[in-house]
């Protein structure tokens, strides 16, 4: 009996930890998604697009307050992945941006949506 109940215990005590460290990365996860679904909207209205240097940008030049604030945060996040993998690569941040528009972005563009070529020039794919 004893032995049950320490195991019991045991088990809440270890599940009461988990759920504190989900709990405690849950919210940038769901910030994040909360960006991320407000650009795909903004992408889908053809309000922002993606650019050939591997960031986001508004299309027509503005955007309401919360889409831009979405494009700042997944931007921000983009720069620092790129920074990393410039550092990995020997190679600057700018060219890890480019690359990875060419080789994991460009191709996820659907179609209707906008993308800026290396011209400056918004086009919909």
């Amino acid at each position: 009996m004893k032995k049950t109940l320490f195991s019991i215990l045991s088990a809440v005590v270890v599940s009461s930890a988990v759920l504190s460290a989900g709990v405690a990365l849950t919210p940038p996860a769901y910030a994040q998604s909360a960006a991320k679904a407000t650009v795909d909207a903004a992408k889908a209205a053809g309000t922002v697009g993606e650019q050939s240097d591997g960031y986001l940008g508004l299309v027509k030049g503005s955007a309401d307050a919360a889409t831009k604030a979405a494009v700042e945060e997944i931007n921000t996040g983009r720069a620092r992945v790129y920074a990393e993998a410039a550092a990995k690569n020997g190679v600057s941040p700018a060219a890890a941006g480019a690359s990875a528009y060419t080789n994991l972005i460009f191709p996820k563009v659907k179609a209707g949506e906008y993308y800026k070529d290396d011209s400056g020039s918004w086009k919909r794919k």
